[in-house]
């Protein structure tokens, strides 16, 4: 093992050892600052009145697709991961994990949001509606029939946010140009390359032509 008076005369003087040592000094003033940070927060929060959760498992309800639901998780699960780990609501993929796919957009308050991104805390007291809550297989909602129609799935793990987006798109865009489209849903991605059909979906005012 080296001694401490091995050192390269080349060099600055500072050593291995010097290094591993001011390492775990570093490592020790890491540790210390962030609990100073939290502990400042943590006073600021209390003077504002403002309620510490956390960071255990804490009581939260939601309202999805209508419907309430209460469970208890930590303050920093995702809206995604609580409805598909929590709740058995699994239509919101999660695939990138980095709000980027778009594959696990639902709606909150009727807006389109990655739930990969939103802590599910902060859904509570909002309306909440995935892709279970637009229609089912026996009574498709016209924008999931018009995406059958015009051939606009493959895989289909894009398929869920993409419908749901577009849901959205449409509520405010009843009859879209081509290039509203584009720019408007340029936040779902598809790997298999259905841009074609989706685009024909909404076009069509997402109705299908058959009628739904």
């Amino acid at each position: 093992m080296a001694k401490d008076s091995d050192r390269d005369p080349k060099q600055s003087g500072f050593s291995r050892r010097d290094l591993l040592r001011g390492g775990a000094a570093g490592a020790v003033v890491g540790s210390v600052v962030p609990r100073a940070l939290q502990a400042e927060q943590a006073a600021a929060d209390t003077a504002s009145g403002a309620a510490l959760v956390g960071p255990g498992p804490v009581p939260m309800t939601f309202t999805i697709n209508g419907r309430r639901y209460q469970a208890e998780l930590e303050p920093r699960v995702t809206l995604l991961d609580a409805l598909r780990n929590h709740l058995d609501l699994t239509g919101a993929k999660k695939v990138c994990d980095r709000a980027t796919c778009g594959a696990c957009t639902v709606l909150v308050s009727d807006q389109p949001v990655y739930s990969c991104t939103l802590l599910a805390i902060e859904a509570q007291g909002a309306p909440v509606t995935t892709i279970e809550g637009l229609g089912t297989p026996e009574q498709m909602h016209p924008i999931q029939a018009s995406f059958v129609e015009n051939d606009a799935q493959q895989c289909g793990y894009c398929t869920p946010g993409f419908v749901v987006a577009c849901k959205a798109f449409l509520d405010a865009n009843p009859n879209p140009s081509l290039e509203q489209i584009e720019r408007g849903l340029g936040g779902n991605l598809c790997r298999c390359g259905t841009y074609d059909g989706i685009k024909q979906v909404l076009l069509a005012g997402g109705r299908p032509a058959r009628g739904g």
